[in-house]
Parts: structure tokens; C-alpha cells; sequence
């Protein structure tokens, strides 16, 4: 297995959820700091018109993973491969690097417009894994599943990194580390985040994602993308990349958006941690 600061990745630096309140703004002086950009597939993939254009200036200009919502990989429902093969289209045409989806269900025969968790158990694995290669079968690509935020751990049989390391093995897909949902998780679950981090397979990491979230009590917090990135999640943050090394790393921020440069000033805290864990590689390698 080569070492982190060996691994090749589809992206690069530190990217930035794209977002239509500050896409006007951003064509008019495309931002320098940042990397690449991610969405998500169904907001886009029926958009024609002006809106279309809009995306296409982005998307000829920047490298763009995606971040899908609705597959609903965890649920009973038969998967929707109409809505596969429409992704595999919009993947193809934008020369999309990554497509992602969440380690959940949101449906069954509607959707629940909500992440679900599903039963850390072997049958759980074995149901969701062939779910996955048959996403991968269809969309002809490798794909990566994000670990999530979950609030009830119902029918568990084995630990939530057990089982999130299961569902890789079994489906051969690749990772997206949330790092904000670790560390959510670690408070609601009381879990040590970082022997999560330690058991999570470097070689299967795609990239990884910091964001904010609300809290709720003492000991429960709530995943929104409505807030800054809180300190301990920085922390975590550096502790990843000294474990893997410097990873892509995406800022998401869903609502409560602030003005373009005070997300540009979180994005830039990235880039500096980045640069503090390469700068520290390359004076030990």
C-alpha cells in the first residue's frame, strides 16, 4: 500500500460546495482558493437554460465531484436505476471526478427527505453492498460512501466504524470521511473519535468533508451545514491528515450561508492546515 503523501487523488486542495446564492458573484471574479466544487446530482441534472450555463462555466473551469441525495443505498425500496442512469449521463457530460452517496436510506415509497440509519448488522452489509455494486455496474465507475450522522443505533450488532469498514470490504467502493459526522457521532454515541480515525482504511479515502453543526444539549449535536467549523473539528481535522495524510478536503455549508468572503476565510483555514501537514511531510521525509 503506498504511504499518504504517495497517494494520487481525483481532486485536489480544498473545495467548496457550490452553491446558486454566490454563483453570480463567483463568475464575475472566479475565486483562486478553491480547488473544486461539489453538488449534488439531482439539483442539476434536468436544469437546462440560462441556470445550465451558469453550471457549465463552473464545471469548464474547475474540477467537480458530486455529492448525491436521494439513492437511498440503505432502504427497501427497489433502487432507482432510472435515476442511476440519468446521474451516469450528467457524471459523463460534466466530466465529473467523484460521485458520492451517503451510507443511509431517505426512502421507501416516497421519500422521507431525512437520513436514516440503518442497522449496524452482517445482513445490513450484505444487503447494502450489493446495492452499491450495482450502482458501480451501472454508473461504470467506482463510487464512495459517506459515513453519517445518525441519532439511534437500531437491531446494532457491531460498532458504527465496524460496520462502515464492512460495507467498503464488501462492495469495493471507496470512502468519503465526514469529519464534522465523526465528531458528532463521538458526542451522541460516546465514542473516542479518534480511534474512529485510526480504524478507517487510508488506501479507500476519496476525500473528506468538514462542516458545522448546532448544538443541542451538552451531550447531543445536530448535523446541519448551518455553521462556522467549531474548533474541535479543526482539530480533528489536522489529526486526519496526520494519520492520512493531506486528503482533498470539501467545506460544506448548506444554509445560513455568510457573505462570500467570510466562506472563503473558512476555506482558507484549510488550505493552511494542508499546508502545515505537507510542510511538516516534507521536513521528515
Amino acid at each position: 500500500m503506498k504511504s499518504p503523501e504517495q497517494r494520487s487523488y481525483a481532486v485536489n486542495g480544498a473545495g467548496l460546495g457550490l452553491r446558486r446564492s454566490f454563483m453570480d458573484a463567483m463568475r464575475k471574479s472566479p475565486p483562486t482558493d478553491v480547488d473544486f466544487f461539489e453538488v449534488a446530482p439531482e439539483n442539476w441534472i434536468r436544469i437546462g437554460g440560462a441556470l445550465k450555463k451558469k453550471f457549465r462555466f463552473f464545471t469548464e473551469r474547475y474540477p467537480f465531484v458530486t455529492h448525491g441525495l436521494s439513492l437511498s443505498l440503505g432502504g427497501p425500496h427497489p433502487l432507482d436505476e432510472q435515476l442511476l442512469h440519468e446521474i451516469k449521463k450528467f457524471l459523463d457530460e460534466h466530466n465529473v471526478r467523484i460521485y458520492s452517496e451517503h451510507l443511509s436510506y431517505c426512502a421507501d415509497d416516497g421519500h422521507l427527505y431525512d437520513l436514516m440509519p440503518i442497522p449496524f448488522t452482517a445482513e445490513a452489509v450484505t444487503y447494502v453492498a450489493a446495492r452499491i455494486r450495482r450502482v458501480q455496474d451501472i454508473l461504470e465507475r467506482r463510487i464512495a460512501i459517506e459515513n453519517v450522522s445518525y441519532y439511534a443505533a437500531p437491531g446494532q450488532e457491531m460498532d458504527e466504524a465496524e460496520f462502515v469498514c464492512a460495507v467498503l470490504q464488501e462492495s469495493d467502493c471507496d470512502l468519503l470521511l465526514d469529519i464534522n459526522n465523526i465528531y458528532v457521532n463521538s458526542i451522541n454515541h460516546r465514542y473516542d473519535p479518534l480511534e474512529f480515525l485510526q480504524r478507517m482504511p487510508a488506501e479507500r479515502i476519496a476525500y473528506l468533508h468538514v462542516a458545522g453543526h448546532y448544538v443541542e444539549a451538552e451531550d447531543l449535536r445536530v448535523d446541519t451545514h448551518g455553521a462556522d467549523v467549531c474548533d474541535p473539528v479543526w482539530t480533528l481535522l489536522e489529526s486526519a491528515y496526520r494519520r492520512f495524510g493531506v486528503i482533498p478536503t470539501l467545506l460544506e455549508r448548506d444554509f445560513n450561508i455568510p457573505p462570500l468572503p467570510a466562506l472563503l476565510g473558512e476555506l482558507q483555514r484549510v488550505h493552511s492546515l494542508q499546508s502545515t501537514q505537507a510542510g511538516g511531510l516534507a521536513r521528515h521525509g
